[in-house]
């Protein structure tokens, strides 16, 4: 998932905000799913979509809070997931040389 969000430490990453890139890791009992072709019958991901996009919506000064809450949100609405992995990327931090990228990843299991 990508999006165009304002956090960071310095007063122009909460005013202009950077490009973040997060990608979520369910774990899941899919057996019923696969066998009925049910949504109802495994999680909708358009809910996880959800959850991400509004905590990508809060402004934070550290990737890892916003990594956290994404974390804590969809573990604590989702009770079918046993596990869950959360990576949380900032494109081209500022750190006054040519970085690609940051990254964080976090990781629950029940």
């Amino acid at each position: 998932m990508e999006f165009h969000a304002f956090h960071g430490c310095l007063e122009h990453e909460q005013q202009l905000g950077n490009t973040f890139i997060v990608s979520i890791c369910l774990e899941l009992d899919t057996t019923l799913a696969g066998k009925t072709d049910e949504l109802g019958e495994t999680l909708n991901y358009q809910l996880v979509y959800d959850v991400v996009k509004a905590q990508m919506e809060v402004p934070s000064k550290l990737i890892e809070h916003v990594g956290q809450r994404i974390l804590d949100h969809i573990f604590n609405e989702f009770p079918q997931v046993r596990g869950l992995e959360v990576r949380l990327s900032k494109m081209n931090p500022p750190l006054g040389g040519k970085v690609d990228r940051v990254t964080i990843e976090l990781g629950r299991k029940r």
